[in-house]
């Protein structure tokens, strides 16, 4: 009998360990994805002129800030 509380504690601690660890990896990946964002303004230009279009300010504002929009849902 003791060792079947012995088990179902352990195995307790292991699921709670798990989503703990989970949620915990979670939020930093979510903050440190937002202090440094995957592509900037001179990638986003360095980009959009190997696809052979003229990066204008307004259009490279324009698509940083739909960027931005989309990682914020």
């Amino acid at each position: 009998m003791e060792t079947i509380w012995v088990v179902l504690i352990a195995v307790a601690a292991l699921i709670i360990g798990v989503a703990l660890g989970f949620f915990l990896a979670r939020k930093y990946m979510m903050s440190y994805l937002k202090k440094n964002p995957p592509i900037n303004e001179q990638m986003l230009r360095t980009l959009m002129m190997q696809m052979g279009q003229k990066p204008s300010k307004k259009k490279i504002n324009q698509m940083m800030r739909a960027m931005n929009n989309q990682a914020d849902k």
